[in-house]
């Protein structure tokens, strides 16, 4: 693929090349205090100039010393938001002289861009396509949502003290299919983007762009960029052996870590909510008081909450030790049996917004050390 660059004076004529393509841009801005994803009208939107500040149970924005549009990490959104709805309408039923009329919700779904797409995030949508639209049981609104999808994957140059994607072999460097693939440099008065695409959709949108052939020193700073992302996260506290997290997991089942990680876990299911991978949800019933009209939604839900796995005869998960056991279990070793990989993709969004500060992977080091002789 040839890469070339576009000065990020000219960022807006790409924002307004795919939006005159007919998609809905979406991606970062800064809104109440966090960077979060939003519709963007033009590059004005996006948060140049900030980044975020992230720790166990810790977030915040601040600005940075230059005027990076992408110098961020991941916020509390991810972009299943967009794809697995939180709450959206399955079914309609009135009662009329005739059996009830049932009739099923179909909502079309728009032409959605995603702008500024990680490389973790890229691997969370593709686990995300395994459980709705490869599957044997296709989720119909994900399906077509996905389907008419349009991804600009940002490589990242810089990574959060929460970040792990080394330890999960999923980034920082963009390796996923997308449309067009950009990765910011700024060196001094330099600021420039290399870019590149990845289908005849992201083809047709470089050639109404302002470009010229990327150099070697071009590529040479975009390698070191992207490196210095990757020894962030390998020198930092949070990188971690995990060729054997399926089998350490399942032999430790029944580890006193899990007694030690629930006497602080609160089942608030933050985690679950904003992990960009889990797709729990449930189906919810309401009718009007007239008793004419019902409803049926599905929502997200999570396997945190008491109520989730509840039977006849109460649930089958009915503390938070076995609850906090199911979800980290899963997430790090029964998704391999399912889905053939990992169900987290180190994007440390668990552990910025645990309201106790719970740690995904010191609680992989605790059950690691707890079985040694």
């Amino acid at each position: 693929m040839q890469t070339f660059i576009l000065q990020a004076k000219y960022l807006d004529r790409l924002i307004q090349a795919i939006r005159a393509d007919g998609y809905q841009v979406l991606g970062p801005t800064l809104s109440e205090r966090a960077i979060v994803y939003d519709e963007i009208r033009s590059a004005d939107d996006l948060p140049r100039g900030w980044t975020d500040e992230q720790e166990k149970g810790c977030y915040r924005v601040k600005r940075r010393e230059d005027d990076a549009y992408f110098g961020y990490a991941a916020g509390p959104h991810s972009w299943k938001k967009f794809l697995q709805l939180p709450r959206r309408p399955v079914w309609r039923a009135q009662k009329s002289v005739h059996p009830m009329q049932i009739t099923a919700v179909v909502e079309e779904a728009p032409d959605m861009a995603f702008l500024g797409v990680r490389s973790c995030e890229l691997h969370a949508i593709a686990t995300q396509d395994r459980v709705f639209v490869d599957g044997r049981y296709q989720n119909d609104s994900y399906a077509e949502r996905r389907g008419k999808l349009f991804i600009v994957a940002v490589n990242c140059t810089s990574a959060a003290a929460t970040c792990f994607c080394t330890s999960m072999n999923t980034g920082p460097k963009v390796t996923l299919p997308n449309d067009l693939e950009m990765t910011e440099v700024v060196d001094g008065e330099d600021h420039y983007f290399l870019l590149c695409s990845g289908s005849e959709k992201g083809e047709r949108i470089l050639r109404q762009l302002p470009l010229r052939r990327a150099g070697k020193g071009h590529r040479k700073a975009e390698r070191e960029a992207i490196q210095r992302a990757a020894k962030q996260m390998l020198e930092g506290p949070r990188s971690f052996d995990s060729s054997d997290l399926k089998e350490l997991l399942y032999r430790n089942y029944e580890s006193p870590s899990w007694d030690q990680v629930a006497d602080r876990c609160l089942s608030c299911a933050n985690c679950t909510m904003a992990c960009p991978t889990c797709f729990c949800s449930t189906v919810e019933d309401a009718t009007d008081l007239s008793g004419e009209h019902a409803q049926r939604w599905e929502r997200w839900d999570s396997c945190f909450t008491a109520d989730f796995s509840y039977i006849t005869g109460g649930p089958v998960r009915p503390d938070t030790r076995s609850r906090y056991r199911q979800w980290m279990t899963h997430k790090l070793a029964t998704w391999y049996d399912q889905f053939g990989t990992s169900g987290c993709v180190g994007c440390g969004r668990c552990i910025a917004w645990c309201p106790v500060g719970i740690d995904i992977t010191e609680e992989v080091q605790r059950i690691r050390e707890a079985e040694k002789p």
